[in-house]
């Protein structure tokens, strides 16, 4: 079966730059994510990471606080 993808990946032109694009996408993904979590607040990250402790009740009373 690779026999066959090969073949047809060698009949495109520039096919050498997929893989190039790729690593750059996956790279610029990842460092805009580190930049978030870097810049993001403190109150925040906290307050999304209590979310799977609370109960359905509490979560929506705070909801419903805020609006």
């Amino acid at each position: 079966m690779l026999k066959y993808v090969k073949g047809s990946l060698e009949n495109i032109d520039s096919v050498e730059m997929y893989p190039i694009i790729s690593l750059l996408i996956f790279f610029t993904f990842f460092v805009c994510l580190f930049i978030w979590v870097i810049t993001a607040k403190k109150a925040h990250i906290e307050e999304v990471s209590n979310i799977p402790l609370a109960k359905d009740e509490d979560l929506f009373n705070s909801k419903s606080k805020e609006s």
